[in-house]
This record gives C-alpha cells, structure tokens and sequence, in this order.
C-alpha cells in the first residue's frame, strides 16, 4: 500500500447531466439512462493535495472548464452537440464532486506509470 502525494476528486453527474445524455438520441422512456446508469461511469481525478475547503474551492472553479469538457466529451465527442454556454453555473448544474484528502494506491504490484490522457484512445476503449 502506498500513499500517493495527491488528494482525489471524485466527479458525478447530476440528473440534468442525465437529462441531457438521454436527449442526445432520444429513446423510448424505458431505454433511457437513469442516474444510477451514469453514476457507474463517474470520474476519479487525482488533484494536488488540498488541505482547505478554500484551496479545493479555488482549484476546481481553476479548472472546471477542463472537467467539464471532459464529462462532456466521454458522453458525446462531437462539441456541437454539446450544451451552447460552459460556465461555471453549466458545471454547478450538471457536476457535483467529493474530496478526498488522501490518495492511496492498494496495488502492490504493478508500478504508477503516467501517460498523457488521449482522447481517441479513450473514444476506441469506450466502444470496445
């Protein structure tokens, strides 16, 4: 077990995150993804440590324009279909996240590599 120097934020959708998911291809009712469906799909992002909720505050309105397009893009690629305006209050209506201050690896065995993040791979490990 290793603790990792790096706090973790923890990003879920919201039911108009849902909502706009399901009107993207709209379906019949039953077909629709429910909350709980998108909920399985949510994202860990590993953060700098933050020791106040000041300095999570001010870190996440940073970046969440990153975050958010990422959501976006995981649901949908092309951005013309995403919604027009991606501000702050967009993120605060369609995100919530949790904080955790500690970061800890469990796996023994297999090292941390990094890699930079690649939107195309991760569009052909979704339709695998």
């Amino acid at each position: 077990m290793k603790l990792l120097n790096r706090s973790a934020l923890s990003v879920r959708p919201t039911q108009h995150f849902v909502d706009w998911i399901n009107a993207l291809e709209p379906t019949l009712g039953d077909d629709d993804l429910s909350l709980e469906d998108v909920e399985r799909e949510s994202t860990v992002y590993l953060i700098p440590e933050m020791d106040t909720p000041e300095a999570l505050e001010a870190f996440v309105r940073e970046r969440y324009l990153e975050i958010l397009e990422t959501e976006l893009r995981a649901w949908e690629e092309d951005e013309r279909h995403w919604p027009e305006t991606l501000d702050w209050a967009l993120f605060q209506r369609f995100l919530r996240f949790e904080h955790s201050y500690l970061a800890i690896d469990l796996d023994d065995e297999a090292p941390l590599e990094v890699a930079e993040v690649d939107d195309n791979l991760l569009l052909e490990m979704d339709q695998d």
